[in-house]
């Protein structure tokens, strides 16, 4: 079911591109006139589906950065059991305070 759901995303994404006005806008951007750390990543996604990587930097590059730290804590979640310390690693107020404070620096920088 996963795996249906996924497919589908990444179809919706690659299919439509969210510069069009398909998705909705960032709520924070529209309010604040701020970009959030999140902002471009939908372009960017779609950016990366199509095999333009230099666009989807441009768009947002911090999801470069956050997606291989993402996938390893899923993957420390799914071991959890089997391999504890790896998961206490990955999941330590360290990393954790250190993956906010890079949130919070992009947030500002992009903004700058």
């Amino acid at each position: 079911m996963a795996l249906a759901m996924a497919a589908i995303v990444i179809s919706i994404y690659a299919i439509f591109d969210p510069s069009s006005g398909f998705f909705p806008a960032c709520p924070v951007k529209f309010l604040t006139g701020l970009d959030c750390p999140g902002c471009g990543s939908q372009r960017a996604f779609h950016a990366l589906l199509h095999g333009d990587i230099e666009a989807a930097w441009h768009f947002n590059a911090l999801i470069f950065l956050l997606t291989p730290v993402a996938a390893l804590i899923t993957v420390a979640e799914l071991i959890r059991e089997k391999h504890p310390r790896f998961h206490r690693a990955m999941t330590s107020p360290a990393i954790i305070a250190a993956i906010i404070a890079l949130i919070i620096l992009w947030t500002i920088v992009r903004n700058q």
